[in-house]
């Protein structure tokens, strides 16, 4: 129990029976009464002589496999900084775009305006040219 950090012989018990029974690592007996488990099979983890080279051959196929991936996620996380970068360069560019149109329509606003008077009419005239 302490070894696989487990509280009470309720969890260790579901645990064999689940974890390890269920899925065929283990086969055995619990034995409540002495409070131990009887192993009567283990899934070996060793390879004969014959099963290495596929293993040899599995395994570097996967580290390829895995090199190419991570190869391409490095490429994506590349292409999204360009992006984001090119983003922020184009929102600043349009930012201030439209500050010099709000400075543009201010300038309109405050341009000074010439009055004339013909006969009690008021005229005004905007020099749009600035």
């Amino acid at each position: 129990m302490q070894e696989l950090d487990v509280s009470n012989v309720r969890e260790l018990e579901d645990f064999l029976i689940n974890e390890c029974m269920y899925s065929g690592i283990v086969r055995g007996k619990l034995d409540q009464l002495r409070r131990c488990f009887e192993v009567q099979f283990a899934a070996g983890r060793d390879l004969t002589p014959d099963q290495l080279t596929n293993m040899i051959e599995t395994l570097s196929d996967w580290l390829g496999t895995s090199d190419n991936l991570l190869h391409q996620i490095q490429e994506k996380i590349k292409w999204a900084d360009t992006t984001s970068e090119l983003n922020k360069k184009h929102q600043k560019e349009f930012e201030d775009r439209v500050e010099e149109a709000k400075k543009s329509v201010k300038k309109l606003n405050n341009v000074s305006r010439q009055t004339m008077t013909y006969g009690g009419m008021t005229t005004f005239s905007l020099n749009l040219e600035e």
